[in-house]
C-alpha cells in the first residue's frame, strides 16, 4: 500500500492498525518516506470499445453496525458492530455502468450469485457479457467460479498479482462508492445504509457525469434510443 502512495492514516484505516505500528513497519523496510519510494509507474489507461468486451470485478468488506461508529460520532463508543458484509461490486470497461451486490461473506457462492445478478442486470440493458477481469482472491479462483465461466461461456482474466493499477476501473468505481453511499452520510445503521444503495447506484448510472468519458453518463454512452430508455429508467 505505501508503494501505491497511501499515507499512514489511509494504511491504519484499511488494514484497522495504529498510524504508530504503520509507521513503525515502513520505517523498518525503509519506506517510512515518500521520497524512499521507486517513481510512480504511468497509468495504464485501457478502454475496451463495446460495452459487454469487459467487466471488472472486485469485492470491498464493511463493518455492520447497530448505530453511528467514531467516524460519524466522534465519540470511540462502540458502535454495536456485527460482523461484516460485502459490495460485490462490477463495472463494465466501456460505458462504466455498474451493478452491486452485497453478500455476508466472500465465498465463492457469493462471488457467482453476485456476477449472476450483474450479468441479468447488463442483460436488461442488451449488453452481452464476454470477458471478466478479477483480482486473484479465493472465490475467484475456485472451482466453482471457474465452473460458472466455462458453462456461460464466459473468458476470465486475472490481474497480476499485488498489481491493482490493472484493475484500476474497479478500485476507483469502490472509491467512489465509499465516497457517495457508504460514507457519505450518518446511517443509523447498516440496513439503513444497504436501502440507500439502489437509489444512488441509479443516479450513478444514469445522472452522474464522468470526468473519464467527457462527463458523459454511463447510460448515454449505451447509446440507447428514448424507446429502449424510457422502459428502463425506473
Amino acid at each position: 500500500m505505501r508503494r501505491l502512495r497511501r499515507t499512514y492514516r489511509q494504511i491504519s484505516q484499511q488494514l484497522k492498525v495504529f498510524e504508530s505500528t504503520a509507521g513503525r513497519v515502513l520505517t523498518r523496510a525503509g519506506l517510512n518516506r515518500l521520497s524512499a519510494l521507486e517513481p510512480a509507474r504511468p497509468d495504464n489507461r485501457y478502454e475496451h470499445d463495446n460495452p459487454g468486451d469487459l467487466l471488472h470485478l472486485d469485492i470491498k468488506k464493511l463493518g455492520r453496525f447497530k448505530r453511528p461508529g467514531h467516524r460519524v460520532t466522534g465519540s470511540r463508543r462502540k458502535s454495536g458492530g456485527t460482523g461484516w458484509e460485502y459490495v460485490h461490486v462490477a463495472i463494465d470497461d466501456a460505458s462504466r455502468v455498474a451493478s452491486i451486490a452485497i453478500h455476508r461473506d466472500e465465498t465463492a457462492r457469493s462471488a457467482c450469485l453476485a456476477s449472476m445478478s450483474a450479468l441479468r442486470y447488463y442483460r436488461s440493458f442488451g449488453i452481452t457479457i464476454r470477458r471478466l477481469l478479477t483480482d486473484n482472491g479465493s472465490c475467484y479462483r475456485s472451482r466453482r467460479f471457474r465452473s460458472l465461466c466455462k458453462r456461460l461461456g464466459l473468458v476470465h482474466k486475472r490481474t497480476r498479482p499485488y498489481t491493482p493499477r490493472t484493475n484500476g476501473k474497479a478500485e476507483r468505481f469502490i472509491q467512489t462508492t465509499l465516497r457517495e453511499w457508504a460514507y457519505a452520510r450518518s446511517y443509523r445503521n447498516s440496513s439503513q445504509r444497504c436501502k440507500a444503495l439502489p437509489k444512488w447506484l441509479h443516479f450513478y448510472n444514469w445522472h452522474r457525469q464522468h470526468a473519464a468519458i467527457k462527463y458523459a453518463t454511463p447510460i448515454d454512452r449505451l447509446g440507447l434510443n428514448m424507446n429502449n430508455l424510457l422502459p428502463l429508467h425506473n
